[in-house]
């Protein structure tokens, strides 16, 4: 493996970054990215500085850093995608609903659930959640709208009392939807409806933007850098699986090591539809390939991933002898402290951002998930944990019901 041959060390890295189902533009990734840095490196004792990007054409930052000894620069770019995340966000109460009704029956009715259940509870959990919070919001505005009848029925005609109340179920459905940036059910009832719109296959919008992704990518190849690196995150993940298959197949040119690494991924979700013939193609591809290591981080105290489960395994098309991903645990009750594990408790979107963030109670150990030491230190990602076994707790259990291949 080309890690291997080249010894590991990096002095110039650029660095992907493909974000989960989020509408935000991709600047919020840099404030985090900066914000979390500087806090991981006062912790950790090394030097991180960001500087704007010298790609005009596309959204990143500059990292130099001094870590482990070694000075490395890293140019960082956000794949931008939000713009396709917003439009699949519909703006009105009624049309929710009616996602939360459509995506209720693809799961059901295509035999998914039984087996996503089987594996982790957290993940439904968490797609139960806006399904609960939206039925529980539902419930009260036809209730409030019930007492409210109830209350005119004394005073005029009954049918004209109803007409009166009606409207009161879209105003107590509106002020929730007004609140959601605290709630989230509509936003994640929006995650879920994407992937599950159409069965688990691609929107075309997004095909044409991950063939995008993948020429920068393949361009970044010839900068000369000593890594490439992709980071997925979240939806990021599996989608970043895809971008790689897709260049696998065309043809990789030696040089530089191109690595993968996916954080908090719920792969299950999607390619457990029957669909998603395409991605379980390119997750067979990737697992049994040679040329791109694959680390996949998750930890089970982040409710909205399939932490620990092998997304290939899990979804039935590992080949003979697959290789990736090697699968680790981020550990938040080992790397986190009591205080910030109190903090953070019952925040579960946050979690799920974790990986990009700064851990207080990191071993000293240079193999020890560092989301800063991973981007911006002096180590390809496969010298840095191709050492470690995978975790104790990996899941590997087919379970999927589909497991065709698109061709």
């Amino acid at each position: 493996m080309q890690g291997g041959q080249q010894g590991g060390q990096v002095a110039r890295r650029v660095v992907f970054y493909i974000p989960g189902f989020d509408p935000h533009p991709p600047r919020r990734y840099r404030e985090l990215y900066r914000k979390e840095g500087a806090e991981q490196a006062r912790l950790s004792g090394y030097d991180l500085g960001l500087a704007p990007s010298d790609k005009g054409a596309a959204f990143g930052w500059t990292v130099t850093a001094r870590i482990e000894g070694a000075e490395v620069v890293s140019r960082f770019e956000v794949l931008v995608w939000h713009d396709l995340v917003k439009a699949a966000m519909p703006g009105g109460v009624l049309a929710t609903y009616g996602q939360l009704a459509r995506t209720a029956w693809v799961y059901i009715a295509s035999g998914a659930l039984g087996p996503l259940i089987g594996l982790r509870k957290g993940p439904l959990l968490a797609a139960m959640y806006p399904v609960a919070v939206l039925l529980g919001q539902l419930a009260l505005a036809l209730a409030l709208a019930w007492l409210l009848a109830e209350a005119l029925a004394g005073l005029m005609p009954g049918g004209a009392a109803v007409l009166l109340a009606v409207p009161v179920v879209w105003l107590v459905l509106r002020g929730f939807q007004r609140l959601d940036g605290r709630i989230f059910a509509h936003y994640l009832m929006h995650d879920f409806a994407y992937s599950a719109a159409r069965g688990g296959a691609y929107d075309p919008a997004l095909e044409t933007r991950l063939a995008a992704f993948g020429a920068r990518i393949r361009a970044a190849l010839d900068e000369g850098a000593d890594e490439v690196l992709v980071v997925g995150h979240s939806s990021g993940a599996h989608l970043g699986a895809t971008v790689l298959a897709d260049l696998i197949r065309a043809g990789l040119p030696e040089g530089p090591v191109l690595s993968f690494l996916t954080l908090g991924q719920a792969v299950p979700m999607v390619s457990f539809l029957p669909r998603a013939g395409r991605l379980r193609a390119d997750l067979a591809l990737m697992a049994g390939q040679g040329r791109v290591p694959w680390v996949d981080v998750s930890a089970p105290g982040d409710g909205c991933t399939f932490a620990l489960c092998d997304p290939v395994a899990v979804t039935g098309v590992a080949p003979p002898g697959a290789r990736w991903p090697l699968v680790l645990s981020a550990a938040f009750s080992q790397t986190l402290s009591a205080g910030k594990q109190a903090q953070l408790r019952r925040r579960y979107f946050r979690l799920h951002f974790q990986y990009l963030c700064a851990f207080d109670a990191l071993p000293d150990a240079p193999d020890a998930y560092d989301y800063f030491r991973v981007t911006a230190g002096p180590r390809t990602l496969w010298a840095r944990f191709g050492a470690r076994a995978p975790s104790p707790g990996r899941i590997a259990r087919p379970a999927s019901p589909w497991r065709d291949l698109a061709p």
